[in-house]
């Protein structure tokens, strides 16, 4: 039997929700593999590869691979005064907006706004310490997600790294010691947001480090802002542990600070280097700064969640919300979903951030590993599989998206 043509059964898939040119290609796939009743098929998975919705069930707050902070956000499709100074009518500077209120929130002197924290360590040491020596002690060489190295990101950046004290015990007397031997440009903390040593351990203060006149920085990297989490009506919670500040670690003495903002920061990403205002204006005016810069969306964006902060409205921040929600209401919700046994379960915060800290939650246990078939649902539903039983964590889980999961589960089972 002769196939279809191309054309009409690319037509044929019209009501999928993909432009003609996919849809071609759909039929153009299945026509060349011998099975052109698969063209649907096809149609569906390039539809489904495509950027969209999903449901986090999994009770990891911050789940990098499902975006990490959920973050609502649209702008008009207007000019905006992204570099345009409405005082003197002449060119401005994008990076003012949000960074201002940044410096309001933590008391830096000045803020730059770049487009992750990566890009932000990298631009601090190649703007600040290219051909020189960086003290960072030996523990807190840490990688990050995808294998970035805090060593790789040095080398890159063109400064050169002097590792200083043992894995566990880094004392004051190392950094001052590199420091003469090596005169160092910086001395340089980085916060180990994704392990913990514990035992037989001691680490040097950024109040000490201040203390021996070389430039201090502080790569804190989760992004907690100020440590009485004022913006929430209970204060701060205690499953942030003993997780640092930036408002506190720049009054210790640490001359930058960098940090993400879509971590406990709860914005979209991006990545902040605040403090000194000359070490901020060299790095500013550095050649990479173009090539790292956000757009007027992420700017934007940043300026709604800092408006909050200042505000003290917690509520409006995604992560805050759905971190701070009572288990209370977690069970009431698992029981009128009626789909499994409700049950209560541990949830915590994940992007890297307050390693081994949880925080009490609440969901629905399903027999069996249903899984895979909730991520086929319409909207995918990412749960996980616990001891061949599928767990349905509701703190992660918008209350508006509760009828999407109660469909999802009814197709699956």
């Amino acid at each position: 039997m002769r196939p279809p043509s191309v054309d009409s059964l690319a037509r044929s898939l019209s009501d999928i929700d993909l432009p003609p040119p996919l849809l071609v290609d759909a039929a153009r796939t299945a026509i060349s593999n011998g099975q052109p009743d698969s063209a649907r098929d096809e149609a569906v998975r390039l539809q489904r590869a495509l950027l969209g919705p999903a449901i986090n069930a999994t009770g990891v707050l911050l789940h990098t691979n499902l975006g990490r902070a959920p973050l609502a956000y649209s702008q008009p499709a207007k000019a905006t005064n992204l570099e345009f100074d409405l005082e003197t009518g002449t060119r401005g500077s994008r990076n003012h907006h949000a960074a201002n209120l940044i410096c309001r929130l933590t008391g830096a002197q000045a803020a730059v706004i770049v487009n992750n924290c990566s890009a932000a360590v990298t631009l601090v040491l190649a703007a600040l310490a290219r051909d020189r020596a960086v003290a960072v002690s030996r523990g807190e060489l840490v990688e990050i997600g995808g294998g970035f190295r805090v060593p790789d990101v040095m080398a890159e950046s063109g400064a050169r790294l002097v590792e200083v004290g043992t894995t566990n015990r880094t004392r004051l007397d190392d950094y001052r010691t590199a420091h003469q031997v090596h005169q160092a440009a910086l001395l340089m903390k980085v916060h180990p947001s994704n392990y913990r040593i514990s035992g037989f351990t001691e680490e040097t203060s950024v109040k000490s480090l201040a203390s021996l006149g070389v430039p201090v920085v502080v790569d804190l990297g989760s992004g907690l802002i100020d440590a009485a989490c004022s913006w929430l009506q209970e204060g701060r919670p205690s499953w942030l542990g003993e997780e640092p500040a930036v408002k506190q670690t720049l009054e210790s003495g640490a001359d930058l600070v960098t940090f993400s903002c879509d971590k406990l920061f709860g914005g979209p990403q991006a990545g902040v280097i605040a403090g000194r205002s000359d070490l901020v204006e060299a790095c500013a005016n550095h050649p990479l700064m173009r090539a790292f810069r956000p757009g007027a969306l992420v700017l934007n964006a940043l300026q709604q969640t800092a408006l909050a902060y200042l505000r003290r409205d917690g509520d409006s921040i995604p992560f805050w919300r759905m971190a701070q929600t009572p288990v209370t209401e977690l069970l009431s919700r698992a029981d009128a979903m009626s789909i499994g046994r409700t049950v209560h379960t541990m949830a915590m915060t994940g992007g890297g951030s307050l390693p081994g800290e949880q925080i009490p939650s609440a969901g629905v246990e399903i027999d069996g590993d249903i899984s895979r078939r909730l991520r086929d649902a319409n909207t995918p539903v990412i749960a996980r599989v616990h001891d061949q039983t599928t767990v349905i964590d509701l703190r992660t889980v918008d209350p508006g998206d509760d009828s999407l999961v109660v469909a999802a589960v009814a197709s699956s089972i």
